[in-house]
């Protein structure tokens, strides 16, 4: 079955918020941006909004959405997550981390992908530019390495 999430990146200046994934969590020990599971019923956009308060305490406001990825997992080459992009300028709020892993700020030119998915180095340049786009990213059996990819980069508004 497939599995649908949002990320959303909180964009101040020249900074992005990043979350690295604790201990047991998806992703443990790679930094990402906020996000997750959307629940049955529930809009993109409105999982986003949820998953920042959860994982920050931060009220975000002003989402764009910009696009998505599709992830496939081992031979099969069936669709395994669907993950719908969201960038947003506005957080209230005492932001603090939670269970899930810590935050930071990274300036933009400072973003560690090597501690990052591997895909990540591919599109979120892109996406920090306000550019929109479409992925599909084949993995290795759980997610251990990136075999192949195609991409749709449109330009930014």
């Amino acid at each position: 079955m497939v599995t649908f999430a949002t990320l959303c990146y909180l964009v101040r200046g020249n900074k992005v918020l990043l979350q690295k994934k604790a201990k047991g969590y998806f992703g443990e020990g790679r930094w990402n941006a906020p996000g997750g599971k959307i629940r049955n019923g529930e809009l993109p956009e409105r999982a986003a909004v949820r998953e920042m308060f959860e994982e920050t305490r931060l009220r975000v406001a002003g989402l764009r959405f910009h696009g998505l990825l599709n992830f496939y997992v081992g031979d099969s080459k069936e669709l395994d997550q669907t993950v719908f992009l969201f960038v947003c300028k506005q957080g209230k709020g005492g932001m603090r981390a939670s269970v899930e892993g810590n935050l930071e700020w990274f300036k933009i030119d400072a973003v560690p992908y090597r501690d990052m998915w591997e895909d990540d180095r591919l599109w979120l340049p892109s996406l920090i530019e306000g550019k929109s786009l479409v992925g599909d990213f084949y993995f290795s059996d759980n997610y251990k390495h990136l075999l192949s990819h195609r991409m749709c980069i449109a330009r930014g508004s």
